[in-house]
């Protein structure tokens, strides 16, 4: 029997000190989905604190199409440029990534649609490798190549949305509760002189980083931690108020530099199961205070064992931030 988000979630967590990644475990598929549903963007709860390697399997009742259980899952792997969208998430009045695939969709399969997302994106944010998933009806799309397919959204999608892979999975596969983890990359043009090819997707940081530094700070967010302090204030209230874990699982933070279409860089790589809201811009956002010389690697470990938002550093701006990457389990993505 599905579970009651709205009832359950506070339990499923399990007993302990909140402020403890110890007692907190899995919510399983179905609490995620209301609980997710209830925060802004980037809120996803994923597999909570569960290393990728070791994160549990749910069982998902296989969703319905027009009255049948689906009989397959429709997977894309989609990019976009985010300056002109308010977000993933569909809002009411505005323009987002997930009302123009919804549109896309709904007029190639002629039906309504139930889509769901790896993670979704605030507004100004990015992908390279942003995950959808579709169920299908027995025999929808049947004798379509993926060619054709992608022809077909292509067409269907403006300019700042490009549709890069498509893809079959069971009929239970959720691009979101499937997914083991995630990666971002964030770019920060560093310096005096105004970047030119970087400008729309990267932070210019006026003066000098010692990226040496912020690469040494960053192994000290591995890990798993409680990352109160690295989320919204906003929704870490709403966290608050159904008891609901912050701790989570980052496999990997490094800090480098290199050159992109001639402009020198420094680039920020997260990887992790799963995010609180605006948690990799507000990590960036205090790399950059021990880079520029501000604060030091102490500062950043008190900041998260304060386990408080005002601790941190500054959210970083959106427009440097690129969903980079999913990892799914072996075969759970097949040729179209």
């Amino acid at each position: 029997m599905p579970i009651d988000a709205s009832s359950n979630i506070a339990t499923s967590l399990g007993a302990g000190d909140p402020g403890s990644c110890a007692g907190s475990a899995d919510l399983g598929a179905d609490a995620r989905r209301g609980a997710n549903a209830q925060l802004g963007a980037d809120a996803d709860l994923g597999t909570m604190t569960a290393r990728p390697e070791h994160a549990p399997q749910p069982h998902r009742e296989v969703a319905m199409v027009e009255g049948a259980p689906a009989a397959s899952t429709l997977v894309l792997r989609v990019g976009y440029r985010g300056a002109d969208f308010s977000g993933f998430a569909e809002q009411p009045g505005e323009r987002t990534v997930a009302g123009v695939l919804l549109d896309a969709l709904q007029t190639l399969l002629r039906r309504p649609v139930h889509m769901e997302c790896a993670g979704r994106t605030d507004a100004g944010v990015s992908a390279l490798s942003q995950y959808v998933s579709v169920p299908l009806a027995a025999g929808e799309l049947e004798g379509r190549s993926a060619a054709r397919l992608a022809r077909s959204l292509a067409a269907l999608t403006p300019d700042d949305v490009s549709i890069a892979g498509v893809y079959r999975a069971d009929a239970s596969f959720s691009a979101r509760f499937d997914a083991i983890s995630r990666s971002y990359r964030y770019r920060i043009a560093y310096g005096n002189a105004r970047p030119v090819m970087a400008w729309d997707h990267a932070w210019w940081y006026r003066g000098s980083l010692d990226v040496g530094a912020m690469d040494r700070a960053a192994r000290l967010l591995e890990g798993e931690h409680d990352f109160r302090s690295f989320c919204k204030a906003a929704s870490m209230k709403l966290l608050e108020a159904d008891g609901r874990s912050t701790c989570r699982y980052v496999a990997r933070v490094r800090v480098s530099e290199g050159l992109e279409a001639g402009e020198p860089l420094a680039f920020v790589d997260v990887e992790g199961n799963a995010f609180l809201h605006n948690m990799v811009r507000i990590m960036v956002g205090s790399l950059v205070e021990i880079g520029r010389g501000h604060r030091d690697q102490a500062w950043l470990e008190r900041a998260l064992e304060a386990r408080d938002r005002a601790a941190a550093g500054p959210t970083a701006p959106a427009k440097g931030l690129v969903f980079a990457h999913v990892s799914y389990p072996q075969g759970a993505l097949r040729d179209f």
